[in-house]
């Protein structure tokens, strides 16, 4: 059976909705377009409307500390730049990302719906450059399988959403841990080759249901205790310019 990618995902705003996409060109050095080009920082965090250095995940609101994000769902709009958001299906803020206005309306929404958790009121930020507002301080693309999904359902005797795991690309045709194998190896889909860097190490954002919101699963303990680790998918690294499309196979590691 062969390896191919079973979904696609990008992130527009840190810790928000999961984006599926049919297709994605990726370029070298490049995380996927418009991938955690955003987040919400803190109000007590010190920054400026772009950042040109990473910064920890504690700057920002995330689902690590604040599980109620998921109880919101948001659109991006690539040719606006534009951020919709909706709760319970009504939407309750929009605005343009790279307009002071626009910035100021979702600020102002996120500060009333989360309280006294974001600090003040949470500014906007956007990644500058090729730079990525994710937890790895490179720009990366985050893979899973779909095998390793099942073997962790396995042991945790309860269904997992992958969404989760918040991946980038989602492959299915291996089997359940063989992604750690790629480990320093390269792996080559179409026309875009990627370098397999590093295991992902997981965290408590993982214990939040993305559809209730609600912290119902322990990932991390999961992990520990069936496989010894808590290390879940990989990251690569791109190394050539490309279209990746879902149904598209990878070739053998070399």
């Amino acid at each position: 059976m062969p390896i191919t990618i079973h979904s696609i995902y990008r992130h527009p705003v840190k810790g928000l909705t999961p984006e599926s996409l049919d297709r994605v060109d990726l370029s070298p050095g490049n995380a996927l377009p418009n991938d955690r080009r955003f987040a919400l920082a803190l109000g007590s965090t010190p920054t400026g409307t772009a950042a040109t250095e990473w910064m920890p995940k504690t700057s920002f609101l995330m689902l690590q500390r604040d599980e109620r994000l998921a109880q919101l769902e948001t659109q991006f709009d690539d040719e606006t730049d534009t951020l919709s958001v909706f709760r319970q299906g009504n939407q309750v803020a929009r605005g343009k990302l790279t307009d002071g206005i626009g910035r100021s309306t979702i600020e102002g929404f996120f500060a009333a719906f989360m309280k006294e958790e974001s600090r003040g009121q949470p500014k906007i930020i956007e990644a500058a450059g090729n730079h990525v507002l994710s937890d790895h301080n490179a720009p990366v693309i985050s893979i899973l399988n779909m095998a390793s999904i099942k073997d962790l359902e396995r042991v945790n005797q309860k269904p997992v959403d992958p969404i989760r795991f918040r991946a980038n690309l989602w492959f299915e045709g291996t089997a359940p841990w063989h992604e750690f194998e790629w480990i320093g190896k390269k792996i080559a889909v179409g026309d875009v080759t990627l370098a397999v860097t590093d295991r992902i190490t997981r965290c408590a954002a993982t214990h939040v249901n993305p559809a209730t919101a609600e912290r119902d699963m322990n990932i991390v303990k999961t992990l520990q205790m069936g496989f010894r680790h808590t290390e879940f998918g990989v990251y690569a690294k791109v190394e050539s310019t490309g279209r990746i499309n879902v149904g598209d196979t990878l070739n053998s590691p070399t």
